[in-house]
């Protein structure tokens, strides 16, 4: 895996600035996507080489990233990665991480007191990690002045009443402990669901499927549009054939559904659609093609 440090672009009157932890290789390409067969990947590797594809050992190559949104006068960030020093014994890759996240995100003008804003698609580990930062043995929240979007289904399926039942592992009630409920008791945490109007410019909406509450985040500035999708994928591969899933998708027909829509809606309205953890430029413009989507371009973001 390498560290990576950050870049800039500007879309209508909001400054994107892509912080990146890391980026390498990450999992078998199909234990990643399993529904994906070996010749979807083979016959666009092309194109999926070097930044999302490692044919050699057939291994999906993916990056852990934030954005930070400077919109209407606030700094957002948009996701929050792993988090440094976590229990995770189930997930090998983020068990015990360490990582510099708050070194990049200062070098790209960002101190923690200055973030307004944090939204976090949803609440998996690797979304919610530096929410919080160990102090003094007790973990506490990283953005002292920042209040946290939290989709509210998401709080219910992974917070200690599990109201949607099932679903969780160990991992989950360790996330939650380190790394959402501090947030809640500090109060600095909102829940939302359906729709929530950030300002004027950007708009979190519910895509539920990969869990309850997965969201995305819609820019829409001047004549710049784009839609910042969390795990909606993980893979180009999913934009040829949205129907195959992440191996993390806990709805398998729900996140299908919510692919298809956020994928035709960005064709139809000409919105960059920026996932989670693509590799490269981070950012595609998509259109429709038989039954799926086609690449249509890459721009940096």
């Amino acid at each position: 895996m390498s560290t990576e440090g950050a870049q800039r672009a500007v879309w209508g009157e909001v400054e994107v600035i892509r912080v990146v932890e890391w980026q390498g290789a990450f999992a078998p390409a199909r234990t990643l996507v399993p529904d994906s067969t070996e010749e979807l990947w083979k016959d666009n590797g092309d194109w999926l080489v070097p930044d999302h594809w490692e044919p050699g050992a057939d291994v999906a190559v993916m990056a852990l990233q934030t954005w930070v949104l400077r919109s209407g006068g606030r700094t957002v960030l948009v996701d929050t990665g792993v988090g440094n020093g976590r229990e995770r014994p189930g997930s090998p890759a983020f068990h015990h991480w360490q990582g510099d996240f708050l070194g990049p995100l200062e070098r790209a003008g960002v101190r923690p007191e200055d973030v307004d804003l944090v939204v976090n698609t949803h609440l998996h580990a690797d979304h919610v990690g530096w929410n919080t930062r160990a102090v003094d043995g007790e973990w506490v929240p990283t953005f002292p002045n920042a209040r946290y979007l939290l989709p509210a289904a998401d709080a219910f399926h992974f917070g200690p009443d599990n109201a949607y039942g099932g679903g969780l592992s160990e991992d989950d009630r360790l996330v939650w402990e380190d790394s959402v409920a501090p947030v809640l008791r500090a109060g600095q945490a909102q829940l939302w669901d359906g729709e929530h109007r950030v300002d004027e410019h950007l708009v979190l909406e519910s895509a539920p499927g990969h869990t309850p509450g997965s969201s995305v985040l819609r820019l829409a500035s001047g004549d710049d549009r784009a839609v910042f999708v969390g795990d909606l994928l993980h893979s180009p591969v999913q934009i040829l054939e949205p129907g195959c899933n992440s191996c993390f998708c806990l709805d398998a027909r729900g996140a299908a559904a919510s692919r298809r829509r956020i994928l035709g809606r960005a064709a139809a309205e000409r919105e960059l659609v920026v996932p989670a953890h693509f590799g490269g430029t981070g950012a595609v413009r998509v259109r429709p093609a038989g039954g799926g989507f086609a690449v249509e371009g890459w721009a940096a973001a």
